[in-house]
């Protein structure tokens, strides 16, 4: 184990060993495109559309306000993460943080659990594109057969921009996230005018408890008001995913840490400014609640289909910059493990293409796992799936937490990168206690137990294929990283 962080060198030619690497990424992403990829992977706007209904369902109007603590808690969480991008710039994020910290061993837990998140939540949100504004918007009834087909379509296309350029990412990325601040902040303005104008909604639905008014449960273990803290931990999630593309980015020691904390900041105020719009602008809270898709119901009714049409169109371009951020990602991260030795057929996953230098194995594992989900798991088995991967974050970032935790006494201070300085102690431990309640949360309703299972379940096949490398690999697995060598420019 090292017992300090060396300053990063840039090296000439490849160097063999874990932390000795040559520089094969291409270097291409600026800060706003880097802040881009960490906002585009959260999606406040594709976060809000998707559960909004589940918030008026379960815990009435009122359960907005939750957004709130999950928004303060998930910044402390972005403020560690921001800490660990700021000292070691290097694909791979929490694995090679791991890796290089704790031993190569715990680097590896980092790195399955991760890769299982990041191959789960683009199926989840491609199949959300698909089935919540793609059909709508072609005027497709609903069905699961057609919206697993555009789903694999959709895959397909994503991969094929994936490999042909960072660059190309980073530029749809940055473009999304422009049209989601710009429709979101026009939104919020014209909902505010429409109530004035014409009396519909009121700012007494903000207390309103809606529908739920008779649950008994309601304030209880795994009751309506805590699944409403779900929107806030499911939505403000992936803000690390700049971290991931760190050897792709410019000056990453500044911008990387910048985007974390600067990305989960701007989604949870542009959020919280969303949710009240939509709150205060519902004419008929029963009526909403019970419909299929209640902020497009609010926006028809106040603002006209014009506008309903117009956000479901910024909605699907969300979803789609959304999905190939968390695609690019899951890249990176299998690339990462590769050159390491430490994922199943490393010799090809770590190839980088010499003209796209892309990860064109790496992204294409994605494409496949993602493909395969959709062609083989029936209706019931994947949706458990997919709430399972919102469990899977919450695991990691607490496991990354414990890390700082661990090892904040070996970190080296960069002179001018990001460092809460003497805050960092109580802002890790805080955290830390946020991330035990998240995850009270997310598995104490009854609802959970399959995704629970289904954790379970990838940890014990991820412990599996590690008793095989200790078997048939363990040079890989053991071996110390040496330095930082890829380099910064």
């Amino acid at each position: 184990m090292m017992a300090g962080l060396p300053r990063a060198k840039p090296v000439e030619g490849p160097a063999p060993g874990l932390g000795r690497y040559k520089q094969e990424l291409k270097r291409t992403l600026g800060p706003a495109q880097v802040f881009a990829i960490s906002f585009a992977f959260i999606s406040v706007a594709v976060g809000i559309f998707a559960t909004y209904d589940a918030v008026l369902r379960t815990a009435g109007p009122v359960g907005i306000w939750l957004w709130v603590i999950a928004a303060v808690g998930q910044t402390l969480v972005a403020l560690i993460i921001a800490q660990f991008a700021a000292r070691i710039a290097l694909t791979g994020s929490s694995y090679q943080w791991a890796s290089r910290l704790a031993s190569p061993r715990v680097g590896w837990g980092f790195g399955w659990l991760s890769f299982c998140y990041l191959g789960i939540s683009v199926v989840a949100i491609d199949n959300a594109l698909a089935s919540q504004a793609l059909m709508p918007l072609l005027g497709m009834q609903a069905d699961e057969g057609t919206a697993r087909i555009l789903t694999i379509v959709v895959l397909l296309i994503q991969t094929l921009l994936a490999i042909a350029s960072t660059r190309i990412v980073g530029i749809l990325n940055a473009c999304a996230v422009g049209v989601e601040i710009t429709i979101v902040g026009l939104l919020v303005i014209a909902l505010a005018i429409a109530c004035a104008t014409t009396g519909l909604g009121s700012v007494s639905n903000l207390t309103s408890r809606g529908i739920t008014a008779g649950d008994a449960n309601y304030f209880g273990i795994g009751g309506g008001l805590m699944l409403a803290m779900i929107m806030g931990l499911a939505t403000l999630t992936g803000f690390d995913a700049a971290a991931n593309l760190s050897e792709e980015a410019k000056d990453p020691y500044r911008t990387v840490p910048q985007a974390i904390v600067g990305s989960v900041v701007a989604a949870s105020v542009l959020g919280l400014l969303f949710l009240i719009a939509l709150t205060v602008a519902i004419p008929d809270i029963g009526r909403i609640s019970r419909s299929g898709s209640p902020v497009a119901a609010i926006l028809h009714d106040q603002l006209g289909p014009f506008v309903e049409t117009t956000l479901l169109v910024a909605i699907a371009f969300a979803f789609f910059a959304c999905g190939m951020v968390v695609m690019a990602t899951g890249a990176r991260l299998i690339y990462a493990m590769s050159r390491d030795g430490r994922f199943p057929g490393h010799r090809l996953m770590r190839q980088v293409n010499k003209r796209t230098q892309t990860p064109i194995p790496a992204t294409l594992l994605i494409l496949a796992v993602g493909a395969l989900l959709m062609l083989a798991m029936p209706g019931q088995a994947l949706l458990a799936l997919i709430t399972a991967s919102t469990i899977l974050p919450v695991l990691i970032y607490a496991a990354t937490v414990i890390l700082y935790l661990s090892v904040r006494r070996r970190l080296d201070r960069k002179e001018g990168a990001f460092d809460l300085g003497r805050f960092e102690l109580p802002v890790a431990i805080t955290a830390l206690v946020w991330l035990g309640g998240a995850t009270f949360v997310l598995v104490t309703p009854a609802a959970a137990l399959v995704p629970v299972l289904i954790v379970v379940g990838l940890t014990v096949i991820g412990g599996l294929f590690f008793v095989g490398m200790l078997l048939f690999d363990r040079k890989s697995l053991d071996a110390e990283p040496e330095a930082i060598a890829v380099s910064m420019h």
